[in-house]
């Protein structure tokens, strides 16, 4: 119906364009102005009588970066360092910039390669050896590997990426507690003792225990 409204117009248009009685040109004009009415009605009347349909879209939904990821364990990395940063090399083929999630904090980096060749990856240190300058810290691609640069909060040298405090712990409460040293030598005297070793060592911790010496290498030859 808009279509052949719209043909008729553009007729009567070119008809008052070449009429020269001035009754034809105003009968041509009201005819127009009667026309160009009803077709606004028309395009109008649908569009209150019939609700406009809302889109649902499903092939372009996204998952949520926090969802429920299975994370594939790196191929492997490795790092250098010189006084002001370290430089951690990341093997892997495929990354895309826009997929990466990192975040950088003064002890910490937690790296989260998304949709690597169909697979997640994930690269994090939840305890860095020391301090380093989140701000300063970056993230660069390459063909083949991802390069994270780290900019240390005190110039020096790192003895490790990751902070080894297990190994502190047993030497730490033997200064605190130097009868756990003297226990640990008696145990391992004992261990590999003949009998008059055991013999002595057992009376020694007996004394000990019962109040008798304070110290219970008191004795022994």
């Amino acid at each position: 119906m808009a279509e052949e409204f719209s043909l008729d117009l553009e007729e009567l248009r070119h008809l008052q364009s070449i009429a020269k009685r001035p009754r034809v040109i105003s009968l041509i004009s009201s005819q127009i102005c009667n026309l160009e009415k009803l077709s606004k009605e028309t395009v109008s009347a649908p569009s209150l009588q019939t609700p406009t349909p809302i889109p649902i879209s499903t092939s372009t939904a996204k998952v949520p970066i926090n969802s429920a990821i299975v994370y594939t364990p790196l191929p492997g990395f490795s790092w250098d360092q010189d006084n002001d940063k370290l430089k951690i090399y990341i093997s892997l083929e495929g990354i895309d910039q826009e997929k990466v999630e990192a975040v950088y904090k003064e002890t910490s980096v937690d790296i989260k390669f998304h949709d690597v060749k169909g697979k997640n990856y994930r690269f994090a240190i939840h305890k860095l050896n020391e301090e380093i300058v989140p701000e300063k810290s970056k993230f660069l691609v390459r063909p083949t590997r991802a390069v994270i640069t780290l900019f240390k909060a005190s110039k020096g040298n790192w003895l490790d990426l990751q902070m080894k405090e297990d190994k502190l712990k047993p030497s730490l409460d033997k200064e605190r507690n130097p009868m756990a040293g003297i226990m640990d030598l008696m145990k391992n005297m004992y261990d590999d003792g003949d009998d008059e070793m055991k013999k002595t060592i057992a009376k020694a911790w007996t004394d000990a225990r019962s109040g008798k010496t304070a110290d219970p290498l008191k004795g022994f030859p």
